[in-house]
């Protein structure tokens, strides 16, 4: 008789120990998934602006380029490295090479005004002369971009479509959601409604040249 009251006993509790079992299990889930999320993905805390990161005494040189080349891709400029430390401390800290180049693309994205080539001739300035002016055409914000990423170790090239010019990324370590071309990323940092890995639907639909 007292086994079978037991019995009873346990039958009873027994879905209320599953209920219990099963919500503690949704709990470890949603503790560990975003945990998780946050190491694959990382974002930036904060996107610093061009005054906080650059010194308005930066001295440039007078000369430009008429064409995009990989000689402009200068990562190795102090003033080019130490803007792009101070863009990666400030918004990532430890986070690692992807939340990096994310803070430099909306770096450039949201502090780089486009502003038109003169009327007879390409004008292409270098990344330091960007950052000095802090505007320009797709060029400019291409080299910009593409030397500053270079600053902190990530491999870049410039992909040319019909009047425009953006920047490819080089990121194997990055969720496959951003990449589109094997293991390079777009970023386009005169589109201003573009986030990482985002270009606009005309520029991926058009013949693609490469360079880098």
């Amino acid at each position: 008789m007292e086994e079978d009251l037991e019995y009873e006993e346990e039958q009873k509790n027994s879905p209320i120990k599953w209920i219990l079992s099963i919500f503690l299990i949704l709990i470890l889930l949603l503790w560990l998934i975003p945990t998780y999320a946050i190491k694959l993905d990382p974002s930036p805390d904060y996107i610093v602006s061009l005054s906080e990161v650059v010194d308005s005494e930066i001295i440039v040189e007078d000369n430009y380029s008429s064409f995009v080349s990989l000689e402009l891709v200068n990562g190795k400029d102090p003033v080019v490295k130490g803007v792009a430390d101070k863009i990666v401390v400030n918004g990532c800290g430890n986070k690692g090479k992807i939340c990096h180049a994310k803070s430099i693309f909306y770096f450039v994205r949201d502090n780089f005004e486009y502003v038109l080539d003169p009327t007879a001739f390409e004008y292409v300035k270098s990344a330091k002369q960007s950052l000095a002016v802090g505007g320009g055409d797709c060029d400019d914000a291409s080299v910009l971009l593409a030397s500053l990423l270079d600053s902190v170790g990530v491999r870049t090239r410039f992909v040319f479509v019909p009047r425009h010019v953006y920047v490819q990324a080089y990121l194997p370590e990055a969720l496959n959601r951003y990449k589109t071309e094997g293991e390079w990323v777009n970023l386009d940092a005169t589109c201003k409604n573009c986030e990482f890995g985002e270009i606009t639907y005309s520029t991926a639909e058009s013949n693609k040249r490469y360079l880098g």
